[in-house]
């Protein structure tokens, strides 16, 4: 029987886990959504889903009693989380007697939070998608499921966005079988390796300093990790203006005339 399932999606990845869902007939009951201001394919999720309105949870509120009783109402058996940035809070992961499972675009435990495309680069650190069960950590649950990807030379931090958004997709349809027959694999997390990361901690390498010493290495990486039109990424001061950089990486081979 398959398990009664509650969504909590937000980005294209989400959107397009949804739909694998539904082509898999899984019995979607609920859907959390970030509020309106937050969303990235939020209509389109919302529109795949398919569900009356008192089904659909904005994910702000979470933690009120009224929305955990409405959620509690519809016996889900199973959470399942894809690119959502809300905490998820021990009431809420209790309403699930099948537990509840987050996809995060990195490989885990390294690059747990956020930007785990840009710290990859900037710190050498593997990157990969992991399918694991959340509990009252961030990223810190057992795993299910993961696949690394290679970190080229020419890779930014956008082409490594789109290879981690790919990784999600392929790492979740391998796993969802085994996640719906109940027979999903836990491995605990080496927690001696682990690195974490909050949203502002990329602020502190955006700023280039005309006046420092770099080695080569170093800032080539914080450049093309911040490279991701059309977002502003690095940038350094010169007459009281910033000037922001995005950095072109070709092989050889990609060199026009070739």
């Amino acid at each position: 029987m398959s398990p009664r399932i509650l969504y909590l999606g937000n980005n294209r990845v989400a959107w397009e886990i949804l739909k694998y869902l539904k082509s898999e007939n899984a019995n979607t009951v609920g859907l959390v959504v970030h509020p309106e201001d937050e969303q990235q394919f939020g209509a389109e999720i919302t529109e795949t889903a398919a569900l009356a309105p008192e089904c659909v949870f904005d994910g702000s509120e979470l933690n009120s009693p009224p929305v955990l009783q409405s959620i509690r109402a519809l016996r889900p058996d199973l959470g399942i989380s894809v690119l959502f940035n809300y905490i998820l809070q021990s009431d809420f992961l209790e309403l699930f007697p099948l537990g509840c499972i987050n996809l995060h675009p990195s490989f885990l435990p390294y690059n747990r939070g956020q930007y785990p495309n840009v710290w990859s680069i900037i710190e050498g650190t593997p990157a990969g998608a992991t399918l694991h069960y959340v509990d009252a950590g961030v990223d810190t649950g057992d795993i299910i499921a993961q696949r690394e990807v290679p970190v080229e030379a020419a890779d930014t931090g956008e082409s490594l966005y789109h290879k981690l958004e790919q990784c999600c997709l392929d790492v979740f349809r391998e796993a969802w079988p085994l996640v719906r027959t109940g027979h999903a694999p836990r491995t605990k997390q080496e927690n001696a390796v682990r690195t974490h990361h909050r949203t502002s901690d990329v602020e502190t390498i955006d700023p280039i300093d005309l006046d420092r010493s770099y080695g080569a290495r170093e800032l080539i990486n914080v450049l093309r990790a911040r490279t991701f039109p059309p977002y502003a990424g690095a940038y350094f001061v010169e007459n009281g203006r910033k000037v922001y950089l995005r950095l072109q990486l070709l092989y050889e081979d990609q060199l026009d005339g070739r």
